[in-house]
């Protein structure tokens, strides 16, 4: 008997054993892994090699830079997360006609949104002080402007092609979505490797390239799913009704505000430590931000394919199946806190390891970063569920209060701790989901959902 075949049976039995919906995830689950293991190689591998490329405060701009435009994804306005409900609800009906429609639909909405922003930006780009903003010099103004027109040129294309992601996911094919993230960040990393053998460190070049490679993967990728395996949900104007944006946007309304409020809770922190500490310190905060980002990442990979699950079986009334895999989870987050305190007590190798000393990232950022991530595993648990089943409006005003308080909690925390203080500010903030959002999950499982509890 050959030695692998024992250790190989029981992982397929694992795979192939329970109900189809757990089969499917396992199967996406473990997909993921290996696709976001390369995902994270190529980010470990392509942060040295950038901060080579150009010094440590241009990195710090960029990054800024790139959270600012990043603002912009709110245009959305929820139909994103709409389309990813309605789309998984149709096709489990077996409504492909509609589920056509609803993409369709999304498609055109979004195009003509983004159309309108991008006109609106390219007008406005030379008025706007980018070097005040960012806080950079002032011989960089023209340089600025440029970048800020390349990079959000190419996000609004890839706010339109990114949807494919979205019905990839929304399918329960998360796996195959996390590819095209997977071969946009490749081919990110072997144009700057060929930049830094062929030219001088150019922020406008590091740009382009960053903004370009993941709109050409999606190019790609759009032609390659709508003809093949998706071809009966391909876009057409033919299929563009809408009458049917109310269905979408009854609950990507809610999803809309949220998605404000996040982006403002999240993407103000680089700002915010650009203002007070410089553009270099940006720097440092990331590199920390992208060490223990590792655990949301993975964490990410476990929880993708149950959001559209969640939907199925939220719609089949398989209450058992819900209970049975949030308990689950509930287990996986002790595990996210032992890899945390793992990862917190061997930072300051991996740091020396991995930037050298050209990036100094202090114990106290690590730590409170480190907090951050497992609180947030333990929120992303319960939100996964709720905004699969659509009950999202108790985390719609969590996040707008928090999005209130932390701009003015994070500027005192940093201007009398210092930068992690800014980290500080956002991981209280996030205790008020973990308190929360559980017991909402307990009073919609035990039918005690009243009010804004149900909804």
């Amino acid at each position: 008997m050959n030695f692998f075949t024992v250790p190989a049976s029981i992982i397929k039995s694992y795979i192939n054993n329970g109900h189809l919906r757990s089969v499917n995830a396992k199967k996406n689950i473990i997909a993921s892994f290996a696709i976001r293991g390369g995902s994270i190689a190529i980010s470990i591998i392509l942060l040295p090699i950038t901060l080579h490329y150009i010094n440590a405060t241009e990195y710090g701009i960029w990054l800024t830079l790139t959270s600012i435009i990043g603002w912009f994804s709110f245009f959305d306005i929820g139909f994103g997360n709409g389309l990813r409900n309605k789309f998984t609800e149709a096709v489990s009906k077996g409504q492909h006609e509609l589920a056509r429609i609803y993409v369709s639909t999304t498609y055109a909405i979004l195009t003509i949104i983004i159309s309108i922003v991008l006109v609106v930006f390219f007008f406005i780009n030379p008025l706007i002080d980018w070097a005040q903003i960012l806080n950079a010099s002032d011989v960089m103004i023209r340089e600025l402007r440029l970048l800020a027109l390349i990079v959000f040129a190419f996000f609004c294309i890839q706010f339109v092609l990114q949807l494919l992601t979205t019905i990839l996911t929304a399918n329960q094919q998360p796996a195959k979505a996390s590819l095209f993230n997977f071969l946009g960040s490749l081919l990110s990393l072997l144009i700057i490797f060929f930049l830094t053998k062929t030219t001088k460190g150019n922020l406008i070049y590091l740009g382009a390239v960053f903004s370009f490679a993941p709109v050409f993967v999606l190019v790609v990728a759009s032609f390659w799913c709508f003809l093949g395996e998706y071809r009966k949900y391909i876009p057409s104007i033919r299929y563009v009704k809408f009458a049917f944006a109310k269905d979408l946007m009854s609950l990507g309304l809610k999803f809309f505000i949220i998605q404000i409020a996040f982006v403002i809770f999240y993407q103000t922190s680089n700002i915010i430590i650009a203002q007070l500490f410089g553009p270099e310190e940006v720097t440092s905060y990331n590199v920390a931000y992208k060490y223990f980002g590792i655990i949301p990442m993975l964490f990410g990979i476990v929880l993708a394919p149950f959001w559209s699950a969640f939907t199925e079986a939220w719609h089949k009334n398989d209450k058992a199946w819900m209970e049975s895999t949030m308990k689950r989870f509930k287990l996986l987050c002790v595990l996210v806190l032992v890899l945390a305190i793992l990862m917190f007590i061997f930072s300051p190798i991996v740091y020396r390891i991995w930037v050298g000393k050209e990036v100094y990232v202090s114990l106290s950022v690590s730590a409170v970063m480190a907090a951050y991530v497992v609180i947030n595993a333990w929120n992303g648990i319960h939100s996964n569920f709720l905004n699969g089943i659509g009950k999202v409006k108790l985390q719609l005003f969590i996040s707008l209060i928090g999005s209130v308080i932390n701009i003015p909690l994070a500027i005192f925390f940093g201007q009398n701790l210092g930068i992690y203080g800014v980290v500080l500010s956002t991981t209280i903030i996030s205790l008020i989901s973990a308190i929360f959002l559980p017991i909402q999950y307990h009073k919609i499982m035990h039918n005690k959902a009243r009010g804004i509890w149900a909804n």
